[in-house]
Parts: structure tokens; C-alpha cells; sequence
């Protein structure tokens, strides 16, 4: 476990002291147009939480973690750093769940930002006088998936990532899997007979949603932790 607590800091130090100016930058912006923009426009119907505010906010962090998760593993690779951190005592486990779970909860700490950013947003502007919330259970659901589908961006670039010669590599494979996905996931629901959509209700969807991205990240996951294996890696 201390070792996985060694990786979280380490991982938490590069994430937030690299890159100068553009490390704060990047997730102002995401703040400010997922706590802002999208709650203005859709007005005080926004703490509702509906299915299509539900799938922005679980969209917009599984595409920022898409967008510099080729990183993690290629990227060391490129920078030749990988060959130190393997030559440390901290396990093989450790380094990778270090990975996940800061790049997880980067993201899913700027979601949840955005969620208290948005419900002030909203209220500043349209309320009357008294503040509205947000429905418990929507925001709880919303929370849980924001979880697992950034989970599911992390795990799975991660495995990419492992495979990957060169960060540039791993963005591209990143790119089209996020696409084939995004196919897979519309052929799927056409193939769901009308009549069932239509007995569920929204939250029965919602944890139908949950169990499946639960079962995939934990398959990722576990086929992560197998794929990194050091006297492998160390030859590459």
C-alpha cells in the first residue's frame, strides 16, 4: 500500500507542477465550460440533470483523460524515464493503479467542481430568491459514473498506452477505439427491442449503465495489471 500511496504522489506532483502555465489553464477552462456555459444555457432545467446534461457531464472528463493518457506509459518510454521507475523497488501494481488512480481523480475532482460550480451558476442567475438543488439521486448517479467512465478512459489508455512504441501512437489507437466505441455503443442500443427502453425508467437506465461500465473497467483493469510486467517492458 505504501507504495501505492509513493505513486500517488509522485504521479499527483507531475500532473499539477508540469507543464508552467498551461497545467492550471487546462482545467480552469474545463471548469469554467462545464460549471458555466453548458448550466447557463440549459438554465434551472440543468439541476434536473436530465439524460442529455447527464452524458455531458460524463463526457467531457472521459475525453479530457483521452486526451493525455497516451502518456502514461508511452510517454516515460519517449523521455527514457520508464527505465528508472522500473528500476525502483516499488511494485508493478503499485506504478500502474498510482497512474489510475491520479489521472481518475484529477478528472473526477474537476466534474465534481463543476457539478457545485454549475448548481451556483444556475441559481445566481435564474433563481428567485431561493436556491433549488439538485435531486439526490441524479447527482449521486452522476457522480458514480463520472467514476467509472473515467475509470474506463484511464484503464483502458493505460493498457493502449503499455502497447504503444510512442505517445503519438497511443493517441491515435486512443482516437479510434473512443470512435469504435462510440459505434459499438449505438449499434447496441438499436439492437435493444423499443418495448424494453420504454418499460425502464431513467434511473433503472442509469444503473443498467453503471453495471456494465462496471464489469468493463474491471476487465481493463485486470488485463492492464496483466499486461504490465516489468522483465517485459524492460526489454522494449
Amino acid at each position: 500500500m505504501s507504495d501505492t500511496w509513493t505513486m500517488i504522489w509522485k504521479e499527483s506532483k507531475d500532473e499539477l507542477f508540469q507543464g508552467s502555465w498551461q497545467a492550471l489553464t487546462r482545467p480552469l477552462l474545463f471548469i469554467a465550460i462545464l460549471g458555466i456555459v453548458f448550466p447557463l444555457q440549459a438554465g434551472m432545467q440543468w439541476l434536473d440533470l436530465s439524460p442529455v446534461n447527464m452524458l455531458i457531464m460524463i463526457y467531457f472528463p472521459f475525453i479530457f483523460i483521452i486526451n493525455f493518457i497516451g502518456d502514461a506509459i508511452a510517454g516515460e518510454r519517449e523521455r527514457h524515464t520508464l527505465e528508472t521507475l522500473l528500476a525502483s523497488r516499488i511494485s508493478d501494481r503499485a506504478i500502474l493503479l498510482g497512474k489510475v488512480i491520479v489521472t481518475v481523480g484529477y478528472a473526477w475532482g474537476m466534474a465534481f467542481a463543476s457539478l457545485l460550480l454549475g448548481l451556483a451558476s444556475v441559481n445566481l442567475m435564474n433563481g428567485a430568491g431561493t436556491w433549488r438543488f439538485y435531486a439526490s439521486d441524479h447527482l449521486l448517479a452522476a457522480l458514480v459514473l463520472i467514476l467509472l467512465a473515467t475509470l474506463l478512459a484511464a484503464s483502458g489508455g493505460v493498457l493502449i498506452s503499455l502497447r504503444s512504441a510512442t505517445v503519438r501512437q497511443a493517441q491515435q489507437t486512443l482516437i479510434l477505439s473512443t470512435l469504435a466505441l462510440g459505434v459499438l455503443s449505438l449499434l447496441a442500443l438499436k439492437g435493444v427491442p423499443a418495448s424494453l427502453i420504454s418499460a425502464l425508467n431513467y434511473n433503472q437506465v442509469l444503473l443498467i449503465i453503471m453495471a456494465i461500465l462496471g464489469v468493463t473497467d474491471a476487465i481493463l483493469l485486470v488485463l492492464s495489471m496483466a499486461s504490465f510486467q516489468r522483465s517485459r517492458l524492460i526489454l522494449s
